[in-house]
């Protein structure tokens, strides 16, 4: 069975594609491939986050409170009404990450989302990361807010599993077809280019790898892919200022119209 809880801390890196490039020469003696990647440079996460109707989680998320928590639909590419994908809730406390996951059918997965309803028990399933998930549900009415996918190349580190380092292009998302099962496509996140790294890791990073970062100037950003994607679709939803502008005034006039009659 795959692992289902992590516990650790991320440290998140922008990189352009010749930094990607020597790093990638530099780690891969030092470091174990994902074995994703055994067959292709990259492989296909696609996600789907649940939230509430006003984007409740997301935005107490930006809000960098010291406990915060999201939850989503992870598969490996497009997978069909009967494939197992994963449920996952990730939570963050005091800068440390963790996240629970549980295999379910996509069918059921939605139908466990929808109405709450866990259903009936498989092998493949976590049944306590389901409740924990069911509690959040109960808690919260939360509905499809958000598809995210991302092309990924993983190293772990060797006889260290506890380090992983991976890096992210072609990050983009959709807000319609909310499923996972429609297809992978959307809206580029970043420019072209452009890599997200994240070091992953339950200690702390090691010498050898902070001494690489220092060499390519490399400093840790706060990057939250989601809040990114609401960030950006926040602003290109709002009228330009001058809109604002006019409303007010248009507001202001009709006042003094109505105070003068």
């Amino acid at each position: 069975m795959a692992i289902e809880v992590f516990n650790r801390y991320e440290n998140k890196y922008l990189l352009d594609e010749n930094t990607f490039d020597k790093l990638r020469q530099r780690l891969s003696p030092c470091l174990e491939l994902d074995p994703h990647n055994r067959s292709r440079d990259t492989y296909a996460i696609t996600n789907l986050y649940y939230d509430t109707a006003d984007s409740y989680l997301i935005r107490t998320s930006l809000q960098k409170p010291k406990y915060k928590e999201k939850l989503r639909l992870r598969a490996y590419g497009v997978p069909g009404a009967n494939d197992l994908i994963y449920a996952e809730i990730k939570k963050k406390v005091a800068g440390l990450t963790n996240k629970r996951r549980s295999q379910l059918a996509l069918a059921d997965a939605y139908s466990f989302l929808a109405a709450e309803i866990i259903p009936e028990r498989q092998p493949y399933q976590n049944p306590q990361v389901l409740q924990e998930i069911a509690c959040l549900r109960s808690r919260q009415e939360l509905m499809p807010a958000l598809y995210l996918a991302y092309d990924r190349r993983a190293y772990f580190g060797a006889g260290q599993h506890d380090l992983r380092i991976s890096f992210d292009c072609n990050i983009r998302s959709r807000r319609f077809d909310l499923t996972l099962e429609a297809g992978d496509y959307g809206q580029p996140l970043l420019d072209q280019g452009l890599w997200l790294m994240e070091i992953k890791t339950a200690q702390s990073i090691p010498v050898w790898l902070c001494r690489l970062l220092s060499e390519y100037k490399l400093y840790p950003v706060s990057f939250s892919k989601y809040g990114r994607e609401y960030k950006q679709n926040l602003q290109q939803s709002r009228p330009p200022a001058a809109v604002f502008y006019f409303t007010a005034a248009q507001a202001y006039g009709s006042y003094m119209q109505a105070a003068n009659n």
